[in-house]
């Protein structure tokens, strides 16, 4: 098959209709292309998306969100900071339906939108929470916490880690960058109680760009023992 084009010359997404896709996402399937028909109809008409993403959702958005989840635990509660359209969250929930997802966001109308897609889609292990991070401290905790074009890593970790069990995982989908944001946060990162950083390479269907995840563990919560 040749490979897939990041956007159709005449507007439309080349990926729609792929046959890879279907068993790429399993059960997830119905959820997910509920989900991309919904983002298609109401996106950019509710400022979601922009009107060139229409044409590469399935490659740069649902694709890319998708492979966050192998490094991902199958139950608990998995935090999807700044969720913003849903992604990789609503993704995330749709393809581990064991775990409770909970998407924070602190921009009202975007967690009105939200909680209509996680209803009409019927992911009921979607918990939806207007706020920022910063105000979630000590209140919100999860075993694992998905980020996506949010802030650099230096930020996010301000942000992040607090809203971290000790042995938690924070998974930071990041693009050629990756390094040197690494090495710029590792200061902070080590004073919040995070281990060494690494950029892992998830690939999703041939073709598709590699999706490159910064994880990193918070190995233990300060001032607890």
């Amino acid at each position: 098959m040749a490979e897939a084009q990041s956007e159709g010359t005449d507007g439309v997404d080349p990926l729609n209709g792929d046959p890879r896709l279907e068993p790429f996402f399993g059960r997830s399937w119905a959820a997910v292309l509920g989900f991309h028909d919904l983002l298609v109809s109401q996106g950019e008409l509710r400022g979601l998306v922009g009107p060139r993403e229409l044409s590469r959702l399935w490659e740069r958005h649902l694709l890319n969100s998708a492979a966050v989840v192998p490094f991902l635990p199958r139950e608990g509660r998995i935090i999807d900071l700044g969720s913003g359209a849903g992604l990789p969250g609503i993704v995330v929930a749709a393809m581990l339906p064991d775990a409770e997802v909970v998407l924070l966001e602190p921009m009202e109308r975007r967690t009105a939108w939200l909680s209509e897609v996680a209803e009409q889609l019927g992911l009921d292990n979607v918990v939806v929470r207007r706020g920022r991070a910063q105000d979630e401290h000590g209140r919100l905790v999860g075993t694992a916490v998905t980020v996506r074009a949010v802030a650099s890593l230096d930020k996010l970790y301000r942000m992040a880690l607090p809203l971290l069990e000790a042995g938690g995982s924070l998974l930071a989908l990041k693009g050629s960058k990756a390094e040197d944001e690494i090495e710029a946060a590792k200061h902070v990162g080590r004073k919040l109680g995070a281990g060494v950083a690494s950029v892992v390479d998830a690939p999703t269907i041939e073709g598709v760009e590699v999706t490159r995840v910064v994880r990193v563990v918070r190995e233990a919560v300060p001032g607890v023992r």
